[in-house]
């Protein structure tokens, strides 16, 4: 887990095509495993690259760095050994797989020649290039990258804080909250009803809340069959928001209903006592109730300076250095990445650009125009799925989007490749 940190130590598919793309991670992490020995060697006097933070984008950074040249001596901190995946976390909670496939250990990365380090980042000096942990020591280095994921913002509902998480889980950072919801589900009674909150604002994985009310669903319809979901939304539409709701229409005829905000499906309060959600007109008594809350970088942006007024971490989107602080990158879902979403698969991309920048500056050298790619995959029920694809170039200073070229597949095809697609960006991230 990541601590706040002060500023100083006085407080001062281009189109590629999925296969090719997936075979493309797993062929690098091949690579990176084979000759693990000789990079650990050859890293011993090279320049030095920290990286805070080990999900998708601090650990995808790590590993494609040491791809691009061994010499590069890469830290990785975080003091969580098992890191539970969010993607595939929605099939847990419906009870499709298991808490121990989503989650994965950090051998990959040593065996890569990353220096794993379970510890917390306590302060970051940028001006002396160091880090303080909170075991007390110092870790220097040439080059700072921070990875530090999102917090909730517990305010902006009233009611809602981490104690009222354990009876109303967020289950939006996969882990124990994954197994609460999943635990609630089993236990709630025969014809309940499950809500799930949808904030608004930027959000990790946006079309995941519309995911978990379609796996929900065939839960319920398998066990609980006059039960329903009511989805609370503070917005007015979604990603694939025809694709979802032909699909809900069809596989769950009647069991998920969607109020948007419009029609005052923003919750503003909730009673855990009475598991009460209430929206500005109308209160909704349910027996299951998943609050996502409004979402921020992590605790290590603001405290490090690396955030701006609204929140986010601008950062150059040719090499995610940050705007506001020279000399630290910033990565995955904490940055403003301006047309990417923020997912797994864009932080991954992002990663790769990071480090392609970094080795580049190590060497004094300019690094190649960026290419992001971008997919993901919303699972409909099993054997079916929604894929987003995207691919994303850098004009004018900002990152656009570039027109869709690819047909989409079946559902039962994209469920396919969704599962080729999910081992791909674990051997991309974690070698795993």
């Amino acid at each position: 887990m990541l601590h706040a940190c002060i500023s100083s130590w006085n407080g001062s598919e281009r189109t590629l095509k999925r296969r090719g793309f997936l075979q493309r991670g797993a062929l690098a992490a091949a690579g990176l495993m084979a000759g693990a020995d000789r990079a650990a060697a050859s890293a011993a006097g090279g320049p030095k690259v920290a990286i805070v933070g080990g999900g998708f984008a601090g650990s995808a950074c790590a590993l494609h760095l040491r791809q691009l040249n061994p010499a590069i001596q890469v830290s990785l901190i975080d003091s969580v050994e098992g890191y539970a995946t969010c993607p595939m976390s929605n099939e847990v909670i419906a009870g499709m797989r298991g808490m121990a496939s989503i989650t994965l250990a950090r051998g990959g990365l040593r065996r890569a020649g990353v220096n794993v380090i379970g510890d917390q980042v306590i302060a970051i000096d940028v001006q002396r290039r160091q880090l303080r942990l909170g075991a007390g020591s110092t870790l220097a280095f040439d080059r700072l990258v921070v990875a530090p994921g999102i917090r909730f913002l517990w305010d902006r509902i009233e009611g809602y804080d981490d104690n009222a998480a354990q009876k109303m889980p967020h289950a939006w950072k996969a882990g124990p909250q994954t197994m609460l919801l999943a635990a609630q589900l089993r236990g709630m009674p025969e014809g309940g009803v499950v809500a799930i909150s949808v904030p608004s604002g930027l959000l990790r994985c946006p079309p995941a809340p519309y995911e978990r009310a379609s796996l929900i669903a065939h839960y319920l319809q398998q066990h609980k069959p006059r039960s329903k979901v009511l989805i609370l939304d503070a917005n007015n539409s979604f990603p694939k928001q025809a694709q979802f709701t032909e699909a809900w229409s069809t596989l769950y005829p009647g069991m998920i209903e969607w109020i948007p905000v419009i029609e005052d499906g923003t919750v503003v309060r909730v009673d855990t006592a009475t598991m009460t959600l209430y929206t500005a007109a109308n209160a909704h008594r349910v027996a299951v109730a998943n609050i996502i809350p409004p979402q921020a970088p992590g605790e290590l942006a603001p405290a490090a300076g690396l955030s701006s007024d609204h929140g986010w971490c601008p950062i150059q989107p040719d090499s995610f250095e940050s705007t506001l602080v020279p000399g630290a990158h910033v990565i995955g879902d904490a940055c403003i990445a301006d047309a990417m979403p923020k997912s797994a698969s864009a932080a991954l991309s992002q990663a790769q650009q990071c480090a392609t920048a970094v080795a580049a500056m190590l060497l004094g050298r300019e690094a190649p125009a960026p290419v992001f790619d971008s997919i993901c995959y919303s699972m409909l029920a099993p054997g079916q799925a929604i894929a987003f694809p995207a691919h994303f170039h850098v004009a004018d200073g900002k990152i656009v989007a570039e027109q869709a070229t690819s047909a989409p597949a079946s559902p039962a095809q994209e469920s396919l490749a969704a599962q080729r697609w999910y081992a791909g960006i674990r051997a991309n991230a974690f070698a795993a």
